[in-house]
């Protein structure tokens, strides 16, 4: 597989998961695979009922705190979404989501350069 595959196959299981697990998927979503990290990047992932709350500081502290805590409960699946797709154990997991645009980042960090093995 390429590298461009392994990078669609990720971003296809992560909207399947935010899906089935948050109730509703991002409007778009491209994966990034750079060196030893894999680097999510969802757009349009606030409810609009979330949008409404993110006009204040304290909804959008709320969204934020909400939607780390989901993610933190969920990371054993989506640490294995990475492992079964990319055949790499994820070290460690970082998450952010900006409610002023709607964005949420998501980076794991392998257990090795994945990047590499596209290299001929």
């Amino acid at each position: 597989m390429t590298k461009g595959q392994i990078e669609a196959q990720i971003s296809e299981a992560i909207i399947k998961f935010e899906k089935e697990y948050l109730g509703r998927g991002p409007s778009e979503t491209k994966t990034y695979i750079i060196k030893d990290m894999v680097l999510v990047r969802l757009k349009g992932v606030l409810t609009p009922a979330e949008e409404q709350l993110a006009k204040t500081a304290e909804g959008a502290d709320l969204i934020k705190k909400t939607r780390v805590r989901l993610l933190e409960g969920a990371r054993y699946l989506l640490e294995n979404i990475i492992s079964n797709i990319t055949g790499c154990q994820v070290k460690s997991l970082h998450t952010d989501i900006s409610t002023k645009i709607g964005e949420r980042v998501i980076i794991f960090i392998l257990d090795q350069d994945l990047e590499n093995k596209f290299k001929d």
